[in-house]
């Protein structure tokens, strides 16, 4: 029987099985879905994954009610074995596997590509990867990281009150989230991240879009902002309405002084994402830009590693000086070597 974007959801299955995790004949291909997920996008991906000539399996199982490396104790057994086995990972999970032990070992065996798309469901697959124009998309992400990584004084301002600093390592990765072609941990394409110098960002981050650090601290999209103090890459105040109390008190109770260190900077630019209150597709917004806090993967090359946790907070509207120079005025391209690219995009 038909259901409600089925011809879509074949062809973003198609992207993400051939485009996207460059699926071979022969190669184990594991999805991961939790009990509270849309199971319509897995099938979808197991679909073209067969047809590809790959083994496909999909590990249906509980859903966690833990995040990070506080989930491991809840993991079914065999899912923590079939995880790094696997050659080919997409996850679907509401509550990601993300930042767990198992995920650990397959992003850093040298042989698994993980692709994460937590919570996400069959409409925001569709509008966020189906509808796209690849040429357009990786030109606009390859210049915006090109320009990125040249600068070294780095400016973020909001209308919300975010205004920071922070200098650029030269030696560190700008992940540009386009594919996930290659061994290690990528995401839903349309977000460009990478971990500034740690001891030089100072200022002030208001979180205004959406905020969650897993389940148990999932938010949305926020009713009253959230502002953070940070002094040398860590947090040391957190302010704000109910919401930031919430926050202050969980991060609290974690016990672990390291889920207050700053791990990651992102912009999002995925042209069909819109603000949901799912992380994955709340990120890419057009405009956005996103920090994370706590655990920080070592595909960034930091210097702030491990933690208990990992929470992620947006920031709408966002101003971004590169070098003095804008690459975004409150969310819209306005730099010269991107905006025609951008517009030609649509935005």
């Amino acid at each position: 029987m038909p259901q409600m974007y089925s011809l879509e959801l074949g062809k973003a299955g198609y992207i993400i099985a051939k485009d996207i995790c460059k699926v071979k004949p022969g190669e184990s291909v594991l999805l991961t879905v939790d009990s509270v997920s849309d199971f319509e996008p897995v099938e979808a991906v197991a679909r073209a994954a067969e047809a590809l000539g790959a083994k496909v399996m999909v590990a249906w199982h509980s859903t966690l009610q833990g995040y990070g490396k506080t989930a491991d104790a809840m993991m079914p057994a065999p899912l923590k074995a079939c995880v790094p086995v696997s050659d080919v990972w997409v996850e679907f999970n509401n509550q990601g596997l993300l930042y767990s032990t198992p995920w650990e070992e397959a992003v850093n065996n040298g042989r698994t590509r993980y692709l994460c798309l937590s919570g996400m469901d069959k409409a925001q697959i569709v509008r966020t990867l189906a509808t796209l124009d690849m040429d357009l998309q990786t030109k606009f992400q390859s210049k915006v990281v090109e320009l990125t990584k040249k600068a070294k004084h780095v400016r973020v301002t909001t209308p919300a009150g975010t205004d920071i600093l922070f200098e650029n390592a030269p030696d560190r990765p700008c992940l540009n989230e386009l594919d996930a072609s290659t061994p290690g941990a990528h995401f839903l394409l349309g977000q460009i991240g990478w971990a500034p110098l740690e001891h030089t960002i100072n200022g002030k981050i208001v979180f205004d879009g959406t905020f969650t650090a897993g389940a148990e601290a999932d938010l949305g999209i926020l009713s009253s902002p959230i502002h953070l103090t940070v002094e040398k890459g860590v947090v040391t105040d957190i302010t704000g309405g109910k919401e930031a109390q919430f926050v202050a008190k969980f991060l609290r109770d974690l016990n672990d002084p390291r889920v207050y260190n700053i791990a990651h900077f992102c912009y999002g630019v995925n042209p069909g994402a819109k603000l949901c209150g799912v992380c994955v597709e709340d990120e890419r917004v057009w405009g956005v830009t996103v920090w994370g806090m706590g655990y920080q993967g070592s595909v960034f090359c930091g210097g702030h590693g491990d933690a208990v946790t990992h929470a992620d907070g947006v920031c709408l509207n966002s101003t971004v000086y590169l070098d003095g120079e804008k690459l975004l005025d409150e969310g819209v391209v306005v730099h010269p070597q991107v905006a025609p690219i951008a517009r030609e995009m649509g935005k």
